[in-house]
């Protein structure tokens, strides 16, 4: 079984920055594809962007790209999003995932999730 708990969530203004960190227990994060969702209010979960295993990412949601980057630190069990250039549109629950078999950037192919932190961009 793998918990996994987010944080660094919090209000920023727009054009901010902030990094949420997803931290792992019971098993090791670095033979798992970990993704990053999103829900936003009055909306579908969706899908950010994806680490796999090796190193790799998969290619992340074109809202986000250019400004949303991940990065693990596997000596801590941790994955990292690191978002800049923050909009209002970004404003959603965001959650880590896991899957530990294959990759994917569909939601229902991931194994574990974690409970989700908010982020809030003010205009």
């Amino acid at each position: 079984q793998v918990q996994l708990v987010e944080s660094g969530g919090g209000l920023v203004q727009a054009g901010g920055s902030l990094r949420l960190a997803c931290a792992a227990s019971g098993r090791t994060l670095s033979s798992a594809t970990m993704g990053w969702f999103r829900r936003a209010p009055g909306k579908e979960r969706e899908f950010v962007i994806a680490d796999t295993w090796s190193g790799s990412s998969l290619s992340p949601a074109d809202s986000v790209k250019g400004r949303f980057t991940v990065s693990r630190d596997n000596a801590k069990n941790t994955m990292y999003l690191q978002m800049i250039s923050l909009k209002p549109e970004d404003t959603a629950i965001y959650y880590c995932a896991a899957r530990y078999l294959g990759v994917a950037t569909t939601a229902v192919l991931y194994d574990y999730w974690g409970q989700g932190t908010q982020v809030t961009v003010s205009s």
